[in-house]
């Protein structure tokens, strides 16, 4: 807030430390107020911080145990050929044998330059300014269409060196390698991401040596000379088509999978249930709301102790883990080792886990996740949703939160500049009485010591 800083003698300002400590004295009551409203600022900054936490560590869990949920729990992936692809399974995936033909592997666009050689002190072209306009897109080879924006560098006599030159390109995503020859020559080499839309298409207006060294344009000028052209990966999956600018798939082939695309040819992926699968997507479950758990007790017992929104996540999570619910029963979580301890965190029997999937590990995955949705990972995964929802008491609680320490950041503005002004009038006004002596600067013999005095 407003302040007066004092030297020993008078202060920065030209005020005495008489009249400094007559100000300080007289304004104790706004200084109090400052230091509250601070206090209410650094709060309310407290909470929302904890409450972006609790907002976190929810939507973390949701998405671990969202991945746990549908038909495939217990479900893993294999490839019969490693040389074409290998996948896996987020458990997600439906189980059966899926035929794969991968036609051609995502690539990028690889340009390179004549061999060119610098001229004084390793410099390209004139230095004059020079703009590099970079459109990113596909092309058919007779027309080029942007779809992925456009980049501008600028060339100049800063940077017209080939190094400078690699730095500009790289600053707008584009790899470019320094290629030096033993004849003292050099190239450029650029390489472009994966994928058909990220084609180049390269204008140059400005010097006329990086203009007749860097041009590329598909379907005219081509300075640059392309050895190999940007493309989608294109596989079959079951006869059906898919593109994608990324050699690793995930679920846009086999929901639930991801492939990682090695080579052309035909593979055969197994989507299989697997009772060791279950198990360590279970731990893995378990392992997450422990997790969620730990979170939400330290932050009721710090910063958002008695918080209504905590005390809903924490209630309604329990609940569901205490009372069970649609095809879960405490029994039932009982008998494959799954419990709680006196903190509210899941504990599991790997004894009695292996010994559940050993005689029917379809019951067991059946107790997490179900097709109507009604397992205990369904359901903690639908609660935690709900928890953080647009329309969730947490969301509620952080927007009012949020617009309260707006509100006081604008109380505090105010504040600070009545204060300020405030305070430059008591030290104008102290500093006449002293040197005129209607009062002592130091304990205001004379005069009242307070705003009042400025009015005579």
């Amino acid at each position: 807030m407003a302040t007066i800083t004092s030297t020993t003698g008078s202060t920065s300002q030209g005020v005495s430390t008489d009249v400094y400590n007559r100000v300080l004295q007289t304004m104790t009551p706004q200084a109090n107020a400052a230091a509250k409203l601070n206090a209410s600022i650094t709060k309310d900054q407290t909470k929302l911080s904890a409450l972006g936490q609790l907002q976190s560590a929810l939507a973390n869990f949701q998405q671990i145990a969202a991945s746990l949920t549908g038909d495939g729990l217990s479900t893993s992936a294999a490839s019969s050929a490693k040389t074409v692809l290998t996948a896996s399974s987020t458990g997600a995936a439906k189980a059966g044998t899926y035929a794969i033909d991968v036609k051609q592997l995502a690539q990028g666009q690889f340009l390179t330059s004549d061999e060119f050689t610098p001229g004084k002190d390793g410099k390209v072209g004139t230095g004059a300014t020079t703009t590099i306009k970079i459109d990113f897109g596909n092309t058919d080879g007779k027309s080029f269409n942007t779809v992925g924006g456009s980049k501008s560098v600028t060339i100049d006599g800063s940077n017209n060196t080939p190094e400078g030159i690699a730095a500009a390109f790289k600053a707008a995503g584009v790899d470019v390698t320094v290629v030096k020859g033993d004849n003292g020559q050099y190239a450029l080499s650029l390489s472009g991401k994966a994928g058909a839309d990220n084609s180049m298409r390269i204008s140059v207006s400005g010097d006329a040596t990086l203009k007749n060294l860097l041009t590329y344009d598909p379907a005219g000028t081509q300075k640059l000379k392309q050895t190999t052209a940007a493309q989608d990966a294109i596989l079959l999956v079951d006869g059906k088509e898919i593109k994608s600018s990324s050699n690793s798939i995930k679920d846009t082939a086999i929901g639930g999978a991801t492939l990682n695309l090695v080579g052309k040819g035909k593979s055969d992926i197994a989507i299989t249930q697997s009772s060791s699968q279950i198990g360590d997507n279970l731990k893995a479950f378990v392992s997450a709301y422990n997790d969620l758990n730990a979170k939400m007790q330290k932050l009721q017992k710090g910063e958002l102790k008695s918080d209504t929104a905590l005390n809903q996540a924490i209630g309604q999570m329990g609940l569901l883990l205490k009372t069970g619910g649609g095809s879960v029963s405490v029994t039932k979580m009982a008998a494959i080792g799954l419990s709680q301890d006196k903190d509210g965190n899941l504990q599991l029997d790997d004894k009695k886990l292996q010994a559940a999937l050993s005689a029917d590990s379809s019951a067991v995955a059946k107790l997490f996740t179900t097709d109507d949705k009604r397992g205990l990972a369904d359901m903690l995964s639908a609660k935690a949703a709900s928890l953080t929802s647009t329309n969730s008491v947490l969301n509620k609680q952080t927007s009012l939160t949020t617009n309260e320490i707006a509100s006081l950041n604008t109380k505090k503005a105010s504040m600070t500049k009545a204060m300020t002004a405030q305070a430059t009038a008591l030290a104008a006004l102290y500093t006449a009485q002293a040197q005129t002596g209607a009062g002592s600067a130091l304990n205001g013999k004379g005069g009242t010591g307070t705003l009042f005095d400025m009015l005579g």
